[in-house]
């Protein structure tokens, strides 16, 4: 009989190309994944891998047995998830993948809910952007993603995927205390024409979303510094280095020397949380779920 978890690797290499992307996914080292394709060809007395340069290719045969063991995989699911769903109560490991402000403003309390309520409950968490944490659930390598989007910069999902909405999450422009607009009541995308900002990096949907408002505006804008963490962005605030535009979501303290403006219109994301549509029956699905919707912290914008 072949081996359950050598089939694993063999799909997992088939599907991202490369043993030491398959051994990130699998959580495994590069030498155990070339180990399980080893001994899997030894136990099938079929040839799977071939070198090239430094790497390996899959044979037809082995690219073969990866669809097949597809298949397997996908009935193996199917068949803990009806045992779950037997049993009724949410069991197991779960991985949830968070971007940094809704793992630090949202997760802490969900997580200790989820903790005190469902003690055979194992969660694990992944920091990461919504981009990724959208392919990581549709790949299957985690359970369920935290993700936003923004009205003009819409996060899409692949088929396959479900969602449900959170909550809503205001976002304000901030200045230093010394800047022209720190007495304003609130301003409009026209009066922050010419300024420097400090923002989120390429590739992100705050980034994306302050290109299109910006050049919705007639202008392109000038993002100075590219900085990920708010803290960051909120200690160069603080020196009068730019201006930003933060959601209230896990911001933490104003520090002083910085001023928050309204914008107006208000910009606002949408926090989502996303998982496999196949999974929906599974008991530690629909606890999390409900979990992550109580523990929203503005639950009357949501």
């Amino acid at each position: 009989m072949i081996d359950l978890g050598r089939l694993r690797a063999l799909h997992a290499v088939a599907q991202y190309g490369s043993v030491n992307r398959a051994a990130e996914v699998l959580g495994y080292t590069p030498s155990a994944v070339s180990q399980q394709l080893a001994k899997l060809e030894r136990e099938t007395r079929t040839t799977l891998v071939e070198r090239q340069g430094r790497g390996i290719v899959l044979t037809d045969a082995a690219r073969q047995l990866a669809t097949t063991a597809g298949r397997i995989l996908e009935l193996v699911e199917d068949a803990e998830l009806t045992l779950e769903e037997q049993r009724g109560q949410a069991i197991g490991t779960l991985s949830i993948a968070a971007f940094p402000t809704a793992a630090r403003g949202l997760l802490p309390s969900a997580l200790a809910r989820l903790v005190d309520d469902h003690a055979d409950l194992d969660v694990r968490v992944l920091e990461t952007d919504p981009f990724e944490a959208v392919a990581a659930v549709n790949r299957g390598e985690i359970d369920i993603a935290i993700v936003h989007d923004w009205h003009n910069t819409p996060l899409g999902l692949p088929e396959g995927l479900s969602r449900v909405k959170l909550g809503v999450d205001p976002a304000d422009v901030l200045v230093p205390a010394s800047h022209r607009l720190a007495g304003k009541e609130f301003v409009r995308a026209e009066d922050l024409v010419g300024e420097r900002w400090i923002c989120q990096p390429v590739g992100s949907i705050c980034h994306e979303w302050l290109i299109r408002t910006m050049r919705r505006a007639g202008v392109e804008p000038d993002v100075a510094y590219s900085v990920a963490e708010y803290q960051t962005q909120l200690a160069m605030l603080a020196r009068g280095l730019g201006i930003g535009l933060l959601p209230r979501l896990g911001r933490g303290p104003v520090p002083e020397g910085v001023v928050v403006v309204p914008l107006q219109p208000a910009p606002t994301r949408r926090l989502y949380a996303v998982w496999r549509t196949t999974t929906s029956r599974r008991p530690a699905i629909t606890v999390t779920l409900a979990t992550l919707k109580a523990a929203w912290p503005n639950r009357d914008t949501a």
